[in-house]
């Protein structure tokens, strides 16, 4: 039987690990979405097109093949740990990876000869001189290999003794790239920087204690341990995933939207695409840095690299970009009717383009298409520590369905 042939009743959200901090995502949501879904549903494989945190093949989880898909490649290792890791006969214990991080931890510690502490009483001047101190190792020149967040980000969003954590677990998680516990590793890993960076839940800008109280907050997240969180979330994923490999045929790539649904034929369209001017790639680039491992040339401004050191040459969304999200969308409708699929689309009345608009281009368009709208009211979390943390929105899903 065909992806294409197969059918169902109705998909059910199930639970599902988080796996980072992500803006935008729809797990608040994934009820409001799932009936969408299966209100235009008719078969096939869904293609999550933006997948982002990948929450929509976590929801899903084994209801049918999904093709994940995202430009930036973090978002497919999130999306392998739901629908495609498992835990084979000798999958690798928490305790077993960290043990053998903790050998290259102690190693690389060592060799430093760097004593950083954060006293519990320690004075607003002594903590930025520790900070300081830790960000000389920024233009230290390392001849082993693996110390990659270690120069990029010592004294940043974490510490010297954080990244050297990082790079050893990342390190080890090499060991098994060809192995189907892979990207739980890597999601793991995630996870742990998330919750220990002394950011906002994402990577823009890091932070500068300017005040006692500043660096307080900060305090709580340099004290944090990285293996702690990663075996925890590890942990979690283990019991989680299956025990054997899937049977549905799962895939997940790195595509722009457009060759993505130049790929497909029939099934079902979930698009997600940013909303707003920001870009993901500004957010998360410390992610996509840590999967790749690639030593990426840093933005430079003024001649300076810039404070949020990010990768040179980040993907820039058109959806984005207001003079270019119209020419967009009309790329996204016109690719769903030549793959013969069905669409449900995710927007906002705060998005780049106005939801009036949206539907007037489906209708162009998708001519023969039944399109329908849904709606419901949502506080979109923004991660930051402001008043705007959390802004009241509507979220719209069209639905386009093909007239037979």
């Amino acid at each position: 039987m065909s992806s294409n042939d197969i059918k169902h009743n109705q998909f059910v959200v199930n639970k599902y690990p988080s796996l980072i901090k992500y803006m935008g995502s729809k797990s608040k949501i994934m009820d409001f979405v799932f009936e969408g879904i299966n209100k235009t549903y008719q078969g096939g494989v869904i293609c999550d097109l933006f997948s982002g945190s990948g929450s929509l093949a976590g929801a899903i989880k084994q209801q049918c093949p999904v093709i994940s898909n995202d430009i930036q490649s973090y978002s497919g290792i999130l999306a392998k740990t739901y629908n495609q890791a498992y835990k084979y006969l000798h999958a690798p214990t928490a305790d077993h990876l960290l043990s053998k991080a903790e050998d290259i931890y102690k190693k690389n510690n060592k060799s430093l000869n760097l004593h950083i502490e954060f006293p519990k009483n320690i004075s607003l001047d002594d903590f930025n001189n520790q900070e300081e101190k830790q960000k000389e190792l920024i233009s230290r020149k390392f001849k082993r290999d693996w110390h990659l967040f270690l120069k990029n980000y010592s004294g940043t969003w974490w510490s010297s003794d954080q990244c050297l954590w990082i790079d050893a677990i990342r390190q080890i998680a090499e060991d098994y790239s060809d192995d189907p516990i892979y990207p739980a590793i890597l999601s793991s890993l995630m996870f742990s920087m998330a919750y220990a960076s002394q950011g906002t839940g994402h990577y823009a800008q890091y932070r500068d204690a300017k005040t006692e109280s500043s660096m307080e907050d900060i305090l709580i997240y340099r004290r944090r341990d990285i293996p702690s969180y990663f075996q925890r979330k590890y942990c979690e994923i283990l019991n989680w995933i299956p025990s054997e490999k899937p049977s549905y045929k799962h895939n997940s790539t790195a595509l722009d939207y457009s060759e993505c649904l130049e790929s497909l034929r029939g099934g079902l369209v979930y698009a997600d695409p940013p909303y707003c001017f920001v870009h993901y790639s500004r957010f998360y680039h410390a992610l996509e840095t840590l999967v790749l491992y690639d030593y990426p040339e840093l933005q430079i401004r003024a001649g300076k690299i810039v404070k949020g050191r990010y990768r040179e040459n980040r993907h820039q969304s058109p959806f984005s970009i207001k003079s270019q999200v119209e020419k967009s969308f009309r790329t996204l409708f016109i690719g769903v009717k030549k793959a013969r699929s069905n669409l449900v689309l995710s927007y906002s009345n705060t998005g780049m383009i106005s939801l009036d608009l949206l539907e007037k281009l489906a209708l162009e368009i998708l001519e023969n298409y039944k399109i329908e709208i849904l709606t419901t009211d949502h506080k979109h979390m923004t991660l930051g520590r402001q008043n705007d943390r959390h802004r009241d929105v509507k979220e719209c899903l069209l639905m386009a369905k093909r007239l037979k």
